[in-house]
């Protein structure tokens, strides 16, 4: 077991130090140029996209956006943080910051490239993703295959069980470190919460993004609402963590001492962990929507980045910060209880271990949702699907008896090998969202509602538009 840890490790290492660090921020400052700055100029329209309604069978924008909001936003974006500052210091969070405003662009191209190839299902619905672009645009079902299982490795097997560790690991504090770690507490959370699990892996898509969509506001609005309430009674301490995160942020000394654990990599691993843009995920629930014109959806989806990385792993971050606790060789779950204990008392205590166990919850389900739409692009075995559906469920329960740095490592690995491979489609295929970012602009210039057609665009092997 020693021997994989550490092989595993090595792998995230050299995996974020040599390649993904550069790849995601050339990705994303290449597109934020050629677009002209999506993600920011058309945020105010993204916001007016979002009240559009939908047929009742399908999934509206709204839907959709909360769909990949309730991947993103979840342990990332609480115990992410906490990990990010205490391995990679306050100037972490600059660089977090980074990754989802060049990101965002990112997002915006490999979402409206979902939009464009989506498929209909069985369901009445859509489907797609980067596989489904991969086979359709680039003429290659192979790489889109070798997408599909880098995406399902990723998340049922690296996310879901970081998700459910983390959320084990929330009742620690409560129950002691030693009944914790001796007892059968892991094994009694890990078999309620796999059969919890159960009801959404053998439900619908449908259920996922009505669930979703309603949990994932509320518990988003809640902890804002408390982070808030912490810096106002914190707001002396904003000008020195300002700061502490630029100075921090730009330490060259430090960073090129140990690049591997500085604040740039720690930053951007956390941040594409936090708000996955460009890594592949979310153009799978952005393909579901319905909508008249594919960029819509891709601006929408610039939204999810920015309320994931700019607002609430900000509000974390300062939580952090503003906290005067000793958290000295403290890190992930236990870390960010001890420090909310320490803002609110035992009322903080028990909101982060509430809020932890909901956003991990609602992660489990929004990760699920994108390893089984890939698994039915690979195959649509109805047998096959089953032992699938409780391969997941069985990881539910082994996420939930892992360690750390075991949990954190593996998820890191996988994401990188599926980033990797997205990366390199939607280079070669930005052309396309170029194109159908300037049809968009055309018809709103000429006062029109967009409607895509994509023979209008130059575009062929489309089956919807």
């Amino acid at each position: 077991m020693e021997t994989f840890i550490d092989f595993i490790n090595a792998a995230s290492t050299f995996l974020y130090t040599y390649f993904l660090v550069f790849a995601l921020l050339f990705c994303g400052l290449y597109f934020t140029i050629r677009t002209g700055f999506i993600q920011l100029r058309f945020l105010p329209h993204a916001l007016s996209v979002l009240l559009e309604k939908s047929h009742k069978e399908h999934i509206s924008p709204f839907g959709a956006l909360m769909i990949s909001t309730a991947s993103r936003v979840g342990i990332g974006n609480i115990v992410g943080v906490a990990v990010a500052i205490s391995s990679g210091g306050a100037g972490a969070l600059f660089w977090m910051w980074i990754t989802a405003i060049l990101g965002g662009a990112s997002a915006f191209v490999e979402s409206t490239l979902a939009q464009v190839y989506k498929q209909k299902d069985s369901n009445n619905g859509f489907k797609g993703g980067p596989a489904y672009y991969i086979q359709s645009a680039l003429g290659s079902r192979a790489f889109g295959i070798v997408f599909a299982i880098s995406l399902i490795l990723c998340f049922t097997y690296g996310f879901n069980g970081l998700q459910a560790y983390t959320l084990t690991s929330s009742f620690e504090i409560f129950v002691g470190s030693e009944a914790y770690h001796n007892g059968g507490v892991t094994t009694f959370i890990g078999i309620l919460l796999a059969l919890l699990c159960a009801v959404f892996f053998f439900g619908s898509n449908k259920t996922s993004a009505t669930i979703s969509s309603i949990l994932v506001p509320i518990m988003a609005l809640f902890y804002l609402l408390i982070a808030l309430v912490i810096v106002g009674a914190n707001i002396s301490e904003i000008p020195r963590i300002f700061g502490e995160v630029f100075a921090k942020a730009f330490d060259f000394e430090a960073i090129f001492g140990g690049f591997a654990g500085s604040a740039i990599v720690i930053g951007i691993k956390r941040g594409l962990y936090s708000n996955e843009a460009g890594m592949g995920s979310a153009p799978n629930a952005a393909a579901t929507a319905h909508t008249s014109h594919p960029a819509k959806q891709g601006m929408v989806q610039t939204l999810s980045v920015f309320i994931d990385t700019l607002i609430i792993c900000s509000a974390s971050a300062f939580i952090v910060l503003c906290s005067n606790e000793n958290v000295y060789g403290i890190s992930g779950m236990p870390l960010m209880q001890k420090v909310m204990q320490g803002h609110l008392g035992d009322m903080g205590l028990y909101f982060v271990s509430i809020a932890i166990v909901l956003f991990a919850f609602t992660s489990l389900i929004g990760n699920y949702f994108y390893a089984e739409m890939n698994f039915k692009f690979i195959t649509t075995n109805k047998l096959a699907l089953v032992i699938f559906r409780l391969s997941a469920v069985a990881m539910v329960f082994i996420g939930a008896q892992l360690s750390l740095g075991l949990a954190w490592d593996l998820a890191d690995v996988i994401m990188g090998i599926m980033a990797c491979v997205n990366i390199i489609a939607i280079l070669l295929l930005g052309n396309i969202a170029i194109k159908v970012l300037k049809d968009y602009e055309k018809q709103r210039k000429a006062g029109k509602n967009p409607v895509f057609k994509a023979k209008d665009a130059g575009i062929t092997n489309t089956q919807c538009w």
